[in-house]
């Protein structure tokens, strides 16, 4: 009678096992299944994925840049006020400098670099005058010295 007991009972054991292999091999491939498709549905909808990540990204360095910009341009423009003052000052201490320099080297009795040039002007008039006079003087001792021959 025992013998019988444990046949069954080996029988409903090896039962169970096949019953639990079977499930555990329809889980597997229903695990497999799903990982297929996801890989489908990536491989379909990763494009659409792909552009509405780049879409967001651009919206958003819109926003930032929007962010950003602002107080680099105000910046720019504080730089840009400050150098124009400082530009400004710059010529301002420049001519008192060349002033200051040119009382300077006229109490000296320095001539300055406009005497110079008018200087040099007069010298090239008398010399194109000197050079005419010249020759009017070499013309007269030419027609001198023929009329008394």
């Amino acid at each position: 009678m025992g013998e019988k007991k444990t046949s069954g009972s080996d029988k409903q054991v090896s039962q169970i096992a096949e019953h639990m292999a079977d499930r555990v091999k329809e889980s597997a491939n229903q695990i497999w299944l799903a990982g297929l498709g996801a890989y489908s549905k990536a491989e379909e909808e990763g494009g659409k994925l792909f552009d509405s990540l780049v879409q967001d990204g651009e919206k958003l360095e819109a926003k930032t840049r929007a962010i950003v910009d602002k107080p680099l341009n105000v910046a720019k423009e504080k730089v840009e006020t400050v150098r124009a003052r400082a530009t400004g000052s710059w010529e301002k201490v420049e001519k008192a400098f060349d002033l200051r320099v040119s009382k300077a080297l006229h109490r000296l009795n320095i001539p300055t670099r406009a005497d110079v040039d008018n200087l040099n002007q007069r010298i090239a008039e008398l010399e194109q005058l000197l050079g005419k006079v010249e020759k009017a003087a070499v013309k007269r001792r030419s027609s001198s010295a023929n009329g008394a021959k």
